[in-house]
Formats: C-alpha cells, structure tokens, sequence
C-alpha cells in the first residue's frame, strides 16, 4: 500500500509565535503573558503617569493648593477656547443676580487670556530639592485659570488634587511594604513549622481579625495630637493599616507554605541536610513570591481607599493639609455639592487610581502562571 502523502498545508501546525516557548525563560513568558492583557497594559501606564504627576506635583499644579483666591469663590470650571489659532481662555467677571442677590461669574468676552506652557509662579523646590517657580501651564496675570474651580475659600480645586494625590497614592506604598514584610514571615513561619507554632499563630491572627476596623481607628484618631506634624501622622496612619491588614496576606503565605513543605524538592533538601532557614529562604519564599506580589498589586488600592475613607470621616490627614479623602468631605454637604458639583471630582482620580490598580493586578496575577 503506497504511502500517503501528507498535505502541504498541514505541515504548519504551530503559529509564529509559538515556536520560540521553548526557548524562552520564565521572565520572557510572563512578560509576554502580561502583555496579552490590554487592559493590565493600559492600567499599568495609567499607574505610571500618576506617578510621575505625585513625584512632579508642584511642577504640575497651576496654583498653591493653599494660596486663597476671595474674588473668585466658588468660580465654576474656566472654559478653554479657541481664538485666532491659540488656546486659551475669557477673563472672568462676577455679576449680580437680581433673582438669588448672589454673585456669579461670567466670561469677560473683551478679555481673551491666551494659555502659554512652563510659566513662572509661586516657588517651590522640584524633587525636594531644586529650587524652581516654572509650572506647567498657566496664563498672564491678572488672569486666573481654574480647570476645576474653586472651593469654598477660592482655592483651585485642581492644584489640591494633585498635591493631595502625593498622600492618597504613597501611603499605599510605606502600608504595603509593612504589610508585605509582616506577613511573609509571619505566614511563612507558621505554615513551614506547623504543630503548635502555626495554632498560636492563626488563632492569634484570628484576635486581630476581629476588631472591628472604625471603632478601632476611631480610637487611635482621638489618641493622636492634633497639631502633629504631617510626616508623622503620615507615618502612623501607615503603620496602623498595615498592623490591621497585613493578617489576610499571612493566611495566604501560610496555605502556600504548607504545599511547599509536603513537595519533593523540600524533602530532597531536607536529606541533603538542608537547615530550615536555608529551606524557607530559597525554597519556601522564592516560590511564594509571585502570589505575594500579586496581592501586594491588588492591596494598594484597598489602602488607598482606606485613607480616602479615614481622611473623609475626619479621622486621618488634617488641614491644612491635603489629600483626595480630605477633599471629599465637602461631599458630605449636599447643598454645596448640588450647587457646585466641581467639588465632587476628586472622586474621579480616586476611582481611576483604584480600577487601574484592579487592572494591573489581574495581568500580574495571570502573568504569574505563564502556563495558565
């Protein structure tokens, strides 16, 4: 019986880019696994250019986010508009209303204010240590630019919002690390020793699981001195979310731990004579730390939430400083927001922030398992 011939067509079975798995490494597959995921992608780049705006915040704010502006409170969002080829916007001017006997603005159409990049204004120091007064944008004086409006004293609801991001989005940061720190080697400790070691612990994690999170933050608030300086309230604020949070992370490292220590390459070692720390530091935690990375992604913005949620409720960052929580509790007035709902959108880089790190952390958490 002759031989049948096989099909040309058949003889390209497997795609481009497949032929080069086998000679990837693992750091390739995941890369290349993460970015299959547009969405991570996208999340990722957004992440990045929030941090470029908390790192250049005073670069990037027109105005001080302090500095008090009395003929322009409660100005509404200035328009831009296109004159003779440039971007820029109208002068504005206040007119009363005979109806309400309340002041509103109104564009002075004579006066058109062209808007020019990098201009000098207030000083600041770039980095925190570079003396500068170049800002990013910005239009001649007298002229004002609000993109946002103003507050209730005329401060640019803009430049608050971005100064304010450089607490809401760093805190996560300091909290997370604590939190990563705690428990990797809390779980790691209790999953690889088991027996009465592990009992203590997870019962003891179980106490702390237990208090119940406001009362408890509540509590410490009115505790902390009022006039404390920012850096430590800042700092404790951190440590506080981290010693409340960092207890679900150990419960995880635990139950990986505890498959790790029942697989072949732990006994291989332990019969070549390996010591529990050599076995827990290139056996134990290597392996766990693709999933420890994966929820340190997607406990960022659960931190960044909860400051936002504290500093809302009076019981984190006080003025005069600020952050995106702190601007929120205007929120709680509605007349105020009814009348100027520009004071709401602080709740847009909060909700950006968070959803972009949901995103990131789904690509990192499929990027993890390459093979998936």
């Amino acid at each position: 019986m002759a031989e049948e011939e096989i099909p040309a067509q058949t003889l390209e079975l497997a795609p481009a880019g497949k032929k080069d798995v086998g000679e990837m490494s693992q750091g390739q597959l995941m890369v290349r696994r993460f970015m299959q995921s547009k969405l991570s992608v996208f999340g990722g780049i957004v992440i990045i250019l929030i941090y470029i705006v908390v790192i250049l915040a005073e670069f990037f704010a027109p105005y001080h986010h302090n500095e008090q502006y009395t003929d322009t409170v409660w100005a509404p969002p200035t328009k831009l508009h296109f004159k003779n080829g440039r971007l820029g916007v109208y002068a504005m001017k206040t007119v009363l209303n005979a109806d309400t006997f309340t002041w509103e603005f109104e564009e002075d159409r004579d006066t058109f204010l062209p808007l020019k990049f990098f201009v000098r204004s207030w000083n600041y120091k770039l980095l925190g240590f570079i003396p500068t007064n170049i800002h990013l944008f910005g239009v001649d004086e007298p002229g004002k630019i609000f993109l946002l409006g103003t507050d209730v004293i005329g401060r640019c609801v803009l430049s608050r919002i971005i100064i304010g991001s450089r607490i809401s989005m760093t805190i996560g940061l300091i909290g997370i690390l604590m939190q990563l720190i705690l428990g990797s080697i809390v779980g790691t400790i209790s999953g690889f020793m088991g027996g009465t070691v592990d009992n203590l612990i997870q019962r003891s994690t179980e106490l702390m699981r237990s208090f119940p999170e406001i009362p408890l933050f509540a509590a410490l608030a009115g505790a902390l001195p009022r006039n404390m300086p920012i850096i430590q309230r800042f700092l404790l604020i951190s440590v506080i979310l981290s010693l409340i949070r960092w207890v679900g992370l150990a419960r995880e490292v635990r139950g990986k731990v505890m498959a790790y220590r029942a697989a072949d390459y732990t006994q291989a070692a332990r019969a070549a004579g390996a010591s529990n720390m050599h076995i827990v530091f290139n056996h134990m935690i290597p392996n766990a730390a693709s999933h420890i990375i994966v929820v340190a992604t997607l406990s960022i913005p659960a931190m960044v939430t909860a400051e936002t949620s504290l500093s809302f409720l009076g019981l984190g960052i006080q003025p005069p400083n600020v952050s995106w929580g702190l601007l929120l509790r205007v929120a709680q007035n509605v007349t105020a927001v009814l009348q100027h709902p520009w004071e709401l959108t602080p709740v847009i880089p909060v909700i950006v922030a968070v959803s972009c790190f949901y995103f990131l952390g789904d690509g990192m958490r499929d990027a993890v398992d390459p093979y998936g």
